[in-house]
């Protein structure tokens, strides 16, 4: 049976993820010595088990020597695998030097998890310039969609729903949660001024003033892209959205000023916030059921709307 291990705050998640899949949850011990140096002691038998060490990794500095200790405490401890489930995954951002000088801190991110673990399972990964995660990671790694639990909430507690994208590289999976929930859907035009400032283009949409909008997004960080297409749609007429996002990482006071102008704001469990309504424990299950025999060259991929890439290095 696999052992599931959280990281300290993921101890909720990992609860779920054991009991959608019908695994041991397993406990881990950790503190600071006076000095500030990570202490990290597994609670349980690690000795031939598969270990899935359960980490989200939105702000993942203050803890990420502990989560690189715990890997390979389990390693020397005997375990026959250890693999991390991320289910949002940090450090993808700077996938080129944009400036003379810069860390392309992507790398040896990628590098530093490829050392310690033999496999990543993550959700939805901010992919901008790589093509998968496979350009980046020396192990096996399996990217989950979160579009069709996104679809299912939607359609599930938005009648009338308008499914709106806040940008052109929002469209295939915008068109794929639209096609699932039965609903029309269209995409906004986004001219990104700097890290906290973006303009958003609208369509004419008065054809749509009696469906309820709702705005999707992969992830919320500063949350301007949200905040300003809120803005846009109600200055149209339309009514106060509902905006559901995967990777809730909302900092400074961008949740509270999205709450304000919109009907409700939901996000799945990737990152703790209080904004979670969507379990992507079942997804995460499911893809841990599969086998892992064929072994680190193993590529698959399955359809756009539903989700499991699994991608070895290339």
């Amino acid at each position: 049976m696999r052992l599931i291990v959280p990281l300290p705050g993921n101890e909720a998640f990992a609860e779920r993820l054991a009991t959608a899949g019908g695994f041991e949850l397993g406990r881990l011990e950790t503190r600071r010595f006076p000095d500030g140096e990570s202490y990290v002691r597994h609670l349980s038998d690690m000795a031939g088990r598969t270990v899935d060490l359960v980490c989200s990794l939105a702000r993942p500095d203050p803890g990420f020597l502990s989560l690189l200790f715990a890997a390979d405490a389990a390693r020397d401890l005997g375990a026959a695998q250890v693999s991390l489930v991320a289910p949002y995954l940090a450090y993808m951002r700077q996938d080129r030097r944009f400036k003379p000088g810069e860390a392309v801190t992507s790398r040896p991110f990628a590098r530093l998890l490829s050392g310690a673990f033999d496999r990543l399972i993550t959700v939805d990964p901010h992919l901008h310039r790589y093509p998968d995660l496979a350009a980046l990671y020396a192990i096996p790694t399996a990217t989950l969609h979160a579009a069709p639990v996104l679809a299912d909430w939607i359609a599930a507690e938005v009648p009338d729903a308008l499914i709106i994208g806040p940008d052109e590289e929002s469209e295939q999976w915008v068109a794929a949660v639209a096609a699932r929930v039965g609903a029309p859907h269209i995409v906004l035009r986004k001219i990104r001024r700097g890290d906290r400032e973006v303009e958003i283009v609208l369509p004419d949409l008065g054809a749509w003033t009696g469906r309820r909008p709702v705005l999707i997004d992969d992830i919320a960080s500063s949350g301007r892209t949200l905040i300003e297409a809120a803005r846009r749609l109600q200055a149209q007429g339309l009514k106060p959205p509902v905006c559901v996002v995967v990777h809730a990482v909302f900092a400074d006071n961008a949740f509270e000023e999205l709450a304000r102008i919109s009907d409700q704001v939901v996000s799945t469990d990737s990152v703790p916030h209080p904004s979670n309504a969507i379990s992507l424990a079942p997804l995460l299950a499911s893809a841990l059921r599969e086998p892992d025999a064929a072994g680190p060259a193993r590529r698959r991929r399955r359809s756009e709307s539903g989700a499991v890439t699994t991608e070895g290095p290339g």
